[in-house]
């Protein structure tokens, strides 16, 4: 895993200086701490920070191809690079390393964009062809690997692994989008299609760019989609065996490491599948890791020293304290971009707890998504059954006035929390679904907006593009639809980010075998019942994993990380929340109305309401604003 940085002249290919490539890939040294380099030519510049996983002495970039004529920066891993290696050498292709690296410039040189198709695995790469003159931008599939664009003022396209890359260059613009703010207010992250800064973009996940030297810069093009819009008709035996080749097929091809290899044990269905099927292809014990807290209620270690007892595992665990929260800052710094999933706090924790074994570590990330395993994937479902036999007329007045004098009772059981519910059956599958992704629901932002923000978004709501993506998947059902914004906008956007983050602040590399694409194109055209059976999600994978793991690691209620953040709010944080929403906070920036915020604080910390993940959220953004630059 690695870092890479650089610049290219899309107008007039004017000289690059080395020391500005230099201080991109210095801000990335946490993504690889075992070597550097740097390649300059006419109108280009390429960077490199390395951490060191396969080939560790032979593989130095930036790399050039064996006949001189292509260089390349890499970011990630082919896991099949060795059989294409084989394949290449059938086509003539000579090799200096034994590293993955070259292969890719070998696949580039003989297939040209068309290579993309071949690689397998997570990553990020720039290619710089000598003979065409045109840089080359990729990234995999999933987005599991990160890169950040931006076109500067001397008329150079930089990028980099992360924003702080680009930061590093004296000529990138540091103005505020305010579309970002509302993104970043509904999501809690700011989404692939955005960069909080005006003028910065992210390469989509599944597209690349080709560019070239005294032409107009080409958009990204797509490469790689999935496809819901298929099913298979096969038993349910069958189905159970083609799942576990798969997933077998993926835990086995990202096992391939020269230096310390493990796993994240978190206890739950994914991450104990992937450790069964490690175990099952390993000769010697697999290296597992885990975290737990001190209170009970949030405490699954238990579940993880089970999974660890029945497959012999190498186990180490570490209880940490819930109450985390003076490394906010800390976790600012690690994101760039304002970014409110709290469970990045404990995912950091026990990334730290595994770089202190190994250097590679395999989570269980993606089988939510791909298989349904999440609880509004299920409630979705149910939801379009009753919209598919009530039209819209009806509807609509019914759903929509229940919804709207319903009171919004966190404190409630959830079987009387109806009112998101009653407000997403009021709307469409596509509206609906965005409401139950969102953290927070139009008619609370806009109430917290200022005139300012409201002007400057004209209009604009951050549902717009999840909803105008669900409505254009291929795909034939609301569940499919539901899975495939899952998959192209939450994973890359939260997920992948976190554990990119994350792991690489403490130079680990993160592997997600559940995210191999040939599982993911398998899931997607499984039929419903194998997906969905009544409030059971991720059905196929339990069933098929009932031969390795017990019922209570499969059957019982997903947990996840959990960070208390509502009562740091009303305690050591109270103080923090109170600035945040004050004059010399937020309110400064004219994004906010000063009176709501002063009121959503007082009223959370009174124990009036709950308001800890909107308070989290506004002091994410505002820590990260003032790590940007733009001060408060």
């Amino acid at each position: 895993m690695c870092g890479i940085a650089g610049l290219f002249h899309c107008g007039t290919p004017k000289p690059v200086d080395p020391a500005r490539v230099s201080r991109m890939c210095d801000a990335l040294f946490h993504r690889g701490p075992d070597g550097s380099g740097i390649w300059t030519g006419q109108g280009v510049g390429l960077g490199h920070r390395r951490l060191a996983i396969i080939d560790l002495e032979g593989s130095p970039q930036p790399m050039h191809a064996h006949d001189g004529n292509a260089v390349i920066v890499f970011n990630g891993e082919i896991y099949n690079f060795r059989e294409l290696r084989r394949e290449l050498e059938g086509h003539g292709a000579k090799f200096r390393t034994d590293g993955d690296t070259e292969v890719i410039l070998a696949a580039w040189q003989r297939w040209g964009p068309d290579c993309l198709e071949k690689l397998h695995g997570m990553f990020a790469f720039a290619i710089y062809d000598l003979n065409r003159k045109e840089l080359f931008l990729a990234r995999d599939r999933l987005g599991v690997k990160p890169l950040f664009m931006a076109h500067l003022s001397d008329g150079s396209l930089a990028f980099a692994s992360e924003l702080k890359g680009l930061l590093a260059h004296p000529l990138l613009r540091r103005e505020i989008d305010p579309l970002a703010v509302e993104d970043y207010m509904t999501w809690g992250y700011v989404p692939d299609h955005r960069s909080i800064l005006k003028g910065v973009e992210k390469l989509p996940a599944g597209h690349f760019r080709l560019l070239r030297h005294g032409e107009t810069p080409a958009p990204p093009r797509q490469w790689w989609d999935v496809d819901f819009s298929q099913r298979k008709s096969s038993k349910t035996s069958d189905l159970s065996a083609e799942l576990l080749f798969r997933m077998r097929e993926g835990v086995t091809s990202r096992m391939d490491a020269d230096v310390a290899l493990g796993a994240f044990l978190s206890g739950g269905v994914d991450s104990s599948s992937v450790v069964a099927l490690m175990a099952e292809s390993s000769r010697d014990p697999v290296t597992t890791c885990s975290i737990g807290f001190d209170v009970a209620a949030l405490d699954e270690t238990g579940y993880a020293e089970k999974v660890a007892a029945r497959f012999g595992t190498d186990h180490h665990s570490r209880i940490v304290d819930p109450d985390d929260f003076q490394h906010i800052d800390a976790l600012a710094g690690m994101f760039d971009e304002p970014f409110a999933d709290a469970s990045a706090l404990p995912t950091w924790r026990v990334c730290q707890l595994a770089r202190e074994h190994v250097t590679v570590a395999l989570s269980g990330d993606g089988a939510d998504e791909a298989f349904a395993g999440y609880r509004r994937q299920v409630f979705h479902a149910r939801e379009e059954q009753l919209r598919s036999v009530l039209p819209s007329a009806l509807r609509k007045p019914l759903f929509g006035g229940l919804g709207a004098i319903w009171p919004k009772a966190d404190w409630a059981p959830r079987p009387l929390r109806a009112k998101s519910t009653f407000l997403s059956l009021a709307q469409d599958g596509a509206e609906g679904y965005a409401r139950s992704l969102s953290v927070i629901p139009p008619e609370l932002r806009f109430a917290l907006y200022g005139d300012d923000l409201k002007r400057e978004l004209g209009g604009y709501r951050a549902e717009a593009p999840l909803i105008r993506m669900m409505r254009d998947a291929p795909a034939r059902s609301g569940l499919d639809r539901a899975q495939y914004a899952d998959l192209k906008f939450w994973l890359p956007g939260d997920i992948l980010t976190k554990v990119d983050r994350t792991s690489m602040a403490v130079s680990l590399e993160a592997r997600e075998p559940l995210l191999d694409h040939r599982l993911i194109e398998f899931g997607a055209q499984l039929p419903h019942r194998a997906r969905v059976r009544g409030t059971q999600g991720k059905w196929l994978i339990k069933h098929t994993m009932e031969r390795y793991l017990p019922e209570d690691i499969l059957y019982r209620p997903k947990q996840g990380f959990v960070t208390p953040i509502s009562d740091w709010f009303r305690g050591p944080l109270a103080s923090e929340a109170r600035v945040i929403c004050s004059a010399g906070g937020l309110a400064d920036t004219g994004w906010f109305d000063e009176r709501a915020l002063a009121k959503l604080a007082d009223d959370h910390i009174s124990g009036k309401s709950d308001h800890g993940r909107i308070l989290w959220q506004l002091l994410m953004l505002g820590k990260s604003i003032k790590r940007l630059g733009i001060g408060l």
